[in-house]
């Protein structure tokens, strides 16, 4: 599904090269849960933003779904990860101005679905996440895990292969942050593959696998 080849990222200031990726080969397969662990500043978010198509990389290769990413134009990148990609963000990133409901039809109006169509999938995905009680209230009206809940239902309503979370739990409380790790487990039983970047060793168990980033550099071996 995913084939990194090579990815180097950089910032140069001056004459000075600062590395935030180095050398990362990494292959995942289809419906597989894997788990990037490494200190602060060791690269995850910049590696799971050039996963997501977020962050560009100054040399290597990136094959997703066989499109080789590394060659397409930015509108093509855009268009691929908004088709196959969702994003679950440890701050959330809801919309303030829009209900839950807006919130979570918003990503089905970037891909042009019918509003008849927009209708059933969102109910859909209200009922299955038990949130239809609150999908006239804005997200200030909301818990942490109430937010992060609306998150990641906008996330999965156009039916990702591949679910992309930056320390999903991160804001949450223990209860919420284990109902949150559940759903995941739940989402990739049922076929979708998920990446996520955690300092927690108890979130990073629910993946198959594990890679381990230090400055930039995959530390584990690739193997599952």
């Amino acid at each position: 599904m995913i084939e990194l080849k090579g990815i180097y990222k950089w910032i140069n200031t001056g004459n000075n090269r600062t590395f935030l990726l180095r050398d990362i080969n990494l292959s995942v397969k289809e419906g597989e849960f894997i788990s990037i662990m490494g200190p602060s500043g060791s690269g995850k978010t910049t590696l799971l933003n050039v996963i997501g198509m977020l962050d560009e990389f100054n040399e290597g290769e990136y094959h997703f779904l066989h499109e080789s990413v590394h060659k397409l134009k930015e509108k093509q990148r855009t268009s691929l990860y908004k088709q196959y990609i969702g994003f679950v963000f440890q701050a959330y990133h809801l919309i303030d101005e829009l209900t839950v409901y807006e919130n979570i039809e918003t990503p089905l109006i970037y891909q042009n679905v019918k509003t008849s169509e927009r209708k059933a999938m969102v109910a859909d995905i209200l009922d299955r996440f038990n949130i239809v009680g609150k999908k006239d209230l804005f997200p200030t009206q909301l818990s942490g895990g109430q937010q992060q809940l609306v998150g990641i239902a906008r996330a999965l309503i156009a039916k990702p292969k591949l679910l992309l979370a930056d320390e999903p739990t991160g804001n949450l409380n223990s209860k919420q942050g284990e109902e949150i790790m559940d759903l995941f487990k739940e989402l990739n039983d049922e076929g979708v593959a998920i990446i996520q970047v955690t300092h927690s060793e108890k979130n990073a168990s629910y993946g198959s696998r594990i890679v381990n980033l230090l400055d930039g550099m995959i530390q584990s071996p690739l193997s599952p």
